[in-house]
């Protein structure tokens, strides 16, 4: 294993982190606000950290299978842990478990928060608190491989530790020149909801942080109430950009491309569209009499199915006090999640389509059994390395969804509580039902309980190997 490329590499990620603090602390700055010393104090920290780390560029630069998990393990965890700094000696009351949570949950575009009360918060720490969703929605470490030169060996690797989705490829023939055009997309994609919602009447810096939350599929709110405030016009332009922002990336490169027929075939964005009409149009009738009007009903289901399903989690509703039907397509919706290549979580589309044809070819096999039939997806056939990496996915996710779900219950509380906690951190959701609710939070969790959700938040946003690689033995040992 190159440890030194890996401490070189966790380095350049921490300097970067320096960097994007800048950003809140010139923002608490103009609001006149005395936490703007605790945010560059922390950049500074990490800064240090950073260069301590990173400089003396190793000899051998090679990044392979291994060096790629653990530096895309160890650049989340301890950036996390730098990043929590700010929200640790500013905000009263929270020690650095709750800093950390709430920190993870920003970068990992969780929303899960700790904190009963975010509007008398100073403006820089909501600034960075809701910037760490967008840091995170594309990956830090795309960011990076963005600036730095190309590595040697196969920077794909990176990517691959920390993209979402089943697999990952190149959108052009350096993985360089790929994160380019990834960022690139993603920060036109921001700006333009920013300039969409400062044109309905926000002002700047809320148009900012809620396009954040919203492009990142985040979903931290800066008002107690979530976006129940805004008006019907602000929240069908936020509804879009969930939805746009669940698809896969991918696609947007085709249309830049202008690659139009590739964009519109594309099976998983077709399937990512249909299911969440489905499931809007489902709660929409359930909830017919909740609401007064059609609008009011369509508008809610539009927005709460969005943003649930790209497991963003903001809310124009209480849905925990809608029909128990509803509540359940939602919990459905959680677990789909967006696309691969997209900025959401859950378990992807594109896993689910490759679940069910998968399912399909079985029965079909009990019927015929000398039938040959070839699985394909988005019109290429699926190797056999793919099939079986979904599968032990599943396996996986499974295995630590009952874990994560005994671990929490020892803390006693109510039986949708625990389950829906575990639902809305392992897939980077936010809000689950009752006590964890659109109106409720995370603080009434033990110290333990939320080290166990921190876990989740983390192995949901790097599908889960790289974390549980981080923790073997085997990972660390050197090859003879």
């Amino acid at each position: 294993m190159n440890r030194k490329m890996i401490a070189f590499f966790v380095g350049r990620v921490l300097r970067i982190e320096a960097a994007l603090m800048i950003l809140p602390t010139v923002v608490s700055l103009i609001y006149r606000e005395e936490e703007w010393i605790m945010i560059a104090a922390a950049a500074l920290i990490s800064f240090g950290t950073g260069y301590l780390l990173s400089f003396r560029k190793p000899k051998n630069m090679s990044f392979y299978t291994r060096e790629g998990i653990m530096a895309v393990a160890l650049s989340w965890i301890l950036m996390s842990v730098f990043g929590a700094i700010p929200l640790w000696h500013a905000v009263a009351h929270i020690g650095f478990t709750d800093a950390l949570f709430e920190t993870i949950s920003g970068f990992t575009t969780t929303g899960a928060s700790i904190l009963t009360e975010v509007e008398s918060l100073p403006k820089g720490l909501l600034f960075w608190r809701s910037f760490t969703h967008w840091v995170g929605g594309m990956g830090i470490l795309v960011f990076v491989l963005a600036l730095l030169p190309e590595a040697a060996g196969d920077s794909i690797y990176l990517m691959r530790a920390e993209s979402p989705g089943p697999s990952v490829g190149k959108l052009v023939p350096k993985v360089k020149s790929t994160a380019k055009i990834l960022y690139l997309i993603y920060i036109a994609i921001t700006m333009m909801e920013i300039v969409v919602l400062m044109l309905t009447g926000m002002s700047l810096y809320e148009a900012s942080v809620i396009s954040f939350g919203s492009v990142g599929t985040g979903g931290f709110a800066i008002r107690n109430s979530g976006c129940m405030e805004y008006t019907a016009l602000q929240q069908w332009v936020i509804t879009f950009f969930m939805i746009a922002c669940g698809a896969n990336f991918n696609v947007y490169f085709l249309f830049v491309a202008r690659k139009f027929r590739d964009a519109f075939r594309s099976e998983e964005v077709i399937s990512y569209l249909s299911i969440y009409a489905i499931i809007t149009a489902l709660v929409a009738f359930n909830i017919r009499n909740t609401f007064t009007g059609v609008h009011d009903v369509i508008r809610h289901s539009m927005f709460n199915v969005a943003s649930v399903m790209t497991t963003t989690g903001y809310a124009t509703a209480d849905f925990n006090t809608w029909p128990t039907f509803s509540k359940m397509l939602l919990l459905v919706a959680m677990f789909i999640g967006g696309c691969a290549g997209s900025t959401a979580g859950g378990v992807k589309v594109s896993r689910v389509i490759i679940g069910s044809k998968t399912i399909r070819k079985e029965l079909q096999h009990f019927v015929h059994p000398r039938s040959v039939k070839i699985l394909k997806f988005e019109g290429k056939p699926i190797e056999h390395a793919v099939l079986r990496g979904i599968n032990v996915y599943f396996l996986t996710y499974i295995i630590i969804f009952a874990v994560s779900v005994i671990l929490v219950a020892l803390d006693e509380k109510d039986f949708t509580t625990t389950v829906t906690a575990v639902i809305a951190t392992f897939n980077n959701i936010g809000p689950g039902l009752e006590m964890v609710g659109p109106t409720g939070n995370f603080s009434q969790f033990s110290i333990f309980s939320k080290y166990v959700l921190m876990f989740d938040m983390l192995a949901g946003r790097l599908e889960l190997f790289p974390m549980l690689l981080l923790f073997m033995p085997m990972t660390w040992r050197r090859q003879r």
